[in-house]
């Protein structure tokens, strides 16, 4: 049944793997917040991720080894936000800014001479005939793998960071980074290893959008998808589970507007199409203005150095 030209198990379906992106970023995000790091180069991160993703599919043939690849050259480029801002103790703020300028710097010379290439194709997971069930089956068996691995994610973390030591230890880390040192856990290291968690997750997402959702190559892939993980980890209170809301929130009126624009709706779409962005500012605006006020860890963007 149509609604105004639009399907809505194919609009609801089709949310579900267009969200894929933002919700793994701004769930690896979630760790590096909660561990008291503010990243903002998530954006570079994911284009690096896309670029690094799309060739190595494309040169091996290989889906599996270009989300592998992604992951690799997210957590690689995150490496270095984690060396200026936990080594050299630099601003985390403008460290994160200068990332993603130099991601997406990176990703358009490295893109030259794939622009227009396909990359090889990563399928539906599940048989046709779960996928061909009437409503049910284009929503819960017609993804590919990926769509149901960042479902995956979104319990693990949630399990990992409410009801595991190691979740304690991120989360007392980033409310109180000298508590934690006094307790005799590695700050840095621990720091260190949530950022580079975080940046393979933005890679993954970028791979995802260049391997699946935007092939072939074009130049500026992620179009603003890493601020808008941003946002959603803000607007989520930093918890996974709200996070899988905010993220299929942005890519359902993404998705809308698209199926507007096709469907012919008198209502103009670029009002659709500048909201997510729109709220994306509303949202940052209220985390540099009050942290403490939405549940922020307290530590939240501080370097620390154990001889202070």
């Amino acid at each position: 049944m149509d609604l105004g030209g639009i399907n809505p198990v194919i609009l609801i379906a089709t949310l579900m793997a267009s969200a894929v992106p933002i919700l793994l970023a701004a769930l690896g995000e979630t760790v590096v917040e909660r561990a008291g790091v503010l990243n903002l180069g998530v954006e570079g991160m994911m284009v690096v991720g896309a670029l690094g993703g799309f060739v190595i599919a494309v040169e091996t043939g290989s889906p599996m080894l270009g989300f592998i690849g992604g992951a690799v050259a997210g957590a690689l480029l995150s490496l270095v936000f984690a060396a200026l801002t936990q080594v050299f103790l630099a601003n985390q703020v403008a460290t994160g800014l200068a990332l993603t300028l130099f991601g997406l710097g990176l990703s358009s010379l490295g893109g030259q001479g794939y622009n227009g290439i396909k990359p090889p194709p990563t399928g539906q997971l599940l048989p046709d005939a779960l996928a061909d069930l009437p409503v049910v089956g284009p929503i819960l068996f017609g993804h590919d793998w990926m769509v149901y691995f960042s479902l995956v994610m979104v319990a693990v973390l949630w399990w990992v960071l409410k009801a595991t030591r190691i979740g304690l230890i991120i989360r007392a880390v980033g409310e109180s980074h000298e508590a934690a040192h006094a307790l005799g856990y590695k700050v840095n290291r621990i720091r260190l290893m949530c950022i580079a968690f975080g940046g393979a997750m933005a890679g993954i997402g970028g791979a995802y959008l260049s391997l699946v959702r935007v092939p072939p190559w074009v130049d500026g892939i992620t179009a603003g998808a890493g601020w808008i993980a941003l946002a959603i980890v803000v607007f989520a209170s930093w918890k996974p589970w709200r996070v899988l809301i905010g993220a299929y929130l942005f890519g359902g009126i993404t998705v809308l507007q698209l199926n507007l624009q096709v469907a012919g709706s008198v209502i103009p779409v670029e009002y659709l199409s500048m909201a997510p962005y729109l709220i994306t500012i509303i949202v940052l605006v209220i985390m540099s203005a009050g942290r403490k006020s939405n549940g922020a860890p307290a530590s939240l963007g501080q370097n620390f150095h154990a001889s202070r």
